[in-house]
């Protein structure tokens, strides 16, 4: 007698996520959806989610209409979408005040998108509720998440009352969401089935991703104890830092006994060639080669595989100026293998000093990046926690929820020092409503609202990137970093390089360089909020390690960057607001004697 069902999710949203920075556009999608449709094993798609709409809209693409393009042909065969929805932050790396979250729901129920994954970076049931409640409201079906890692607070007993929690606010779905791979096979199983125990007719998805090894492993666990619906990925696009192959997983479970749907693999391959071909197109221009390989490092430091992309671009330039001070010591410079090492012993030095947060967006990125800044600036015989911008003080301070664990004494005494102050205010009251002032900003510019709202819903959930949209110019500066991508990629003639010029230029400056590609923000706000901020002046000054811009990077990340070695600010190359691309100099900082 065959055990139960197991229902399939193609997460093909997440499968681009954890490669690259891009998504597909409208028209791909279109040709797509027919081969994922015939393939006939999945009876859920994962159609859209955090990131997608702020790439789709630096593409020069309108992610509302390729939203309901790519849904549609799944509604009509009663194959269930899904998106990722990140709570307190709704579809961004920043948190979204309650007005605009009530009219996601709304928006995405009438583009098509059925089952909505709530997830705090946290856990913190307070960035849940409120959602599950809008999503009942907006007709869809509310999917409460557990995010999954591996601490000595992170236990069966803890992730159980949480589900017990959600359950009683009406989640009618959870979902385990592995976002690092390193949730424990055995521990998974046995939380798996502590829910499924005391609340059987709750639908349990499994999300895991491949980075460290252990992900088939922990789907045949969860099967045994009870899941439902497991999460896949096809070529080109599985394993590595993805998930693992719906061909895998599926001979796995029919082998083990489970009842799964066929697969017919002429539309397998059919779907296989049609995503490498987008990767062919311009897509590959943005995957890091290092995303399709596993990762056992991973297990230690337990950062995701989607984000190794941005923390690699990360790690080039502070690599440099790591080296530059060994070499003031007459010490060996550090391989990139070096680094990586570093970086991964400090992230797991720093994780329970900050509490123990789950390493999923946007924390993963803020510890990620304590540990980095701490590599240089104990380099710099500074010691740690010397740089550390506001929204790193927010997840430290209580403003984005509660940490699960408890913060180390040393950081409580440096936030005392500082004048900052801890709370236990539930996040989202913090907020104001914003949606009149978008509303205003539309009616001003002509702008129609769109159908459903969905046009003002976009402005207001990703102001920075809908504008550049709407004016054409994120269409110009995507061409321009294709052509400069493939241009890499096929070499070229001998030209003076950026740095030469700079030399030239500005003989006895630092240039502070975008170590990411981005816009440019002068300020941010302590709240976590975008906040206008003065232009600096030519002329003022900066101490070594001071802040001297952020980034927002495409996929929404918000990235500090440092006044260099400190100085007199001599000149500066771009505008706020601008979008830049990697490498480009903002900035030349001239140290004083």
């Amino acid at each position: 007698m065959a055990k139960k069902k197991i229902q399939f999710s193609l997460v093909y949203r997440d499968m681009w996520q954890s490669s690259g920075k891009f998504q597909p556009r409208k028209d791909q999608l279109e040709r797509i959806a027919p081969a994922i449709i015939d393939m006939g094993c999945f009876a859920r798609v994962e159609t859209n989610g955090g990131a997608f709409e702020q790439v789709n809209l630096m593409a020069g693409e309108n992610p509302n209409l390729a939203v309901r393009a790519f849904c549609k042909p799944f509604n009509e065969v009663g194959i269930k979408t899904h998106m990722l929805d990140r709570g307190l932050n709704a579809l961004r790396m920043y948190p979204v005040p309650d007005d605009v979250r009530a009219l996601m729901y709304k928006v995405k129920h009438a583009q098509g998108v059925d089952i909505t994954r709530i997830f705090c970076g946290l856990n913190d049931t307070r960035n849940i509720i409120p959602s599950i409640k809008w999503a009942k409201e907006g007709g869809m079906t509310p999917q409460a998440t557990l995010c999954i890692t591996t601490s000595p607070v992170h236990t069966v007993e803890y992730y159980a009352a949480i589900a017990d929690e959600v359950i009683a606010a009406g989640a009618e779905e959870i979902c385990l969401k592995d976002m690092a791979g390193i949730g424990q096979p055995a521990m998974l199983g046995a939380l798996t089935k502590a829910i499924k125990t005391k609340h059987p007719d709750i639908i349990i998805q499994y999300h895991g991703h491949s980075g460290p090894g252990l992900s088939m492993a922990s789907i045949l666990e969860v099967c045994n104890n009870g899941a439902d619906v497991i999460d896949t990925a096809i070529e080109p696009l599985s394993w590595g830092k993805v998930h693992p192959d719906i061909i895998s997983v599926r001979s796995m479970l029919k082998n083990e006994g489970f009842e799964v749907a066929d697969l017919d693999m002429n539309a397998y391959m059919q779907a296989r060639t049609l995503t490498q071909e987008f990767i062919d197109d311009w897509l590959g221009c943005f995957i890091n080669p290092a995303n399709k390989h596993m990762s056992s490092l991973l297990l230690g430091c337990g950062l995701p595989g989607g984000m190794m992309g941005s923390m690699m671009a990360d790690l080039g330039p502070i690599q440099k100026m790591i080296n530059k001070e060994r070499e003031k010591k007459g010490e060996n410079a550090l391989t990139m293998d070096d680094m990586l090492v570093k970086l991964f012993n400090e992230v797991e030095y720093v994780w329970p000093k900050v509490g123990y947060p789950p390493l999923v967006t946007p924390f993963s990125q803020y510890t990620k990046n304590i540990a980095l800044m701490n590599l240089l600036t104990m380099e710099q015989g500074k010691g740690r926690y010397v740089m550390m911008d506001d929204a790193i003080w927010g997840m430290i301070l209580g403003k984005s929820g509660k940490v699960p664990g408890t913060i180390a004494p040393e950081l409580v005494e440096l936030a005392e020092k500082k004048g900052l102050k801890f709370t236990d205010a539930d996040p989202h009251t913090l907020l104001e409503n914003s949606l009149d002032t978008f509303r205003k900003e539309m009616d001003e510019n002509g702008w129609d609202y769109g159908q459903d709202d969905e046009e003002l819903f976009e402005l207001a959930m990703h102001p920075e990137q809908y504008r550049p949209f709407k004016s054409g110019q994120a269409k110009k500066q995507l061409l321009a970093d294709i052509q400069k991508a493939k241009d890499a990629k096929l070499g070229g003639g001998q030209k003076i390089s950026q740095e030469e010029i700079d030399a030239i230029k500005h003989a006895k400056a630092d240039a502070v360089k975008a170590p990411l590609a981005g816009q440019l923000l002068w300020g941010f706000g302590g709240e976590g909020v975008l906040a206008p901020c003065v232009e600096p002046f030519i002329g003022q000054k900066y101490k070594e390690g001071d802040t001297f811009c952020y980034l927002q990077t495409k996929w929404g990340e918000i990235v500090s960057i440092p006044a260099a070695m400190g100085g007199k600010l001599v000149d500066i190359s771009v505008k706020p607001g601008q979008n830049i691309r990697q490498g480009d100099t903002i900035a030349w900082i001239e140290r004083e004697a």
